[in-house]
């Protein structure tokens, strides 16, 4: 899936995540990540993300994450939905499992 605008999903609230997506003239994936629970749970925040990316066949952003304690499953889920924004998806299955 290719990325063509800067688009974002969630929210800064407390156990939500905000994510932003955006196109990489590198032509790789970048992930910068700030999370108040970064030391304990950065490795797994950023494998989520990255997974999720993999998933939806994403080669090339620029993601910028802002965590408050989200679950594995509203990262993921927050990550799907700017990456569809950032796409320009306007129909994406929500009960397929990716």
């Amino acid at each position: 899936m290719e990325i063509n605008k800067i688009a974002m999903a969630g929210t800064l609230e407390s156990s939500d995540i905000s994510v932003t997506v955006e196109p990489n003239p590198a032509g790789d994936i970048s992930i910068d990540l700030k999370s108040s629970v970064e030391k304990q749970f950065g490795k797994q925040i950023k494998s989520v993300i990255k997974s999720t990316l993999e998933a939806l066949k994403v080669k090339s952003a620029i993601v910028r994450a802002n965590d408050k304690g989200a679950l594995d499953c509203v990262i993921k889920s927050r990550v799907e939905a700017a990456v569809m924004r950032a796409a320009g998806e306007t129909y994406f299955n929500w009960g397929a499992d990716i």
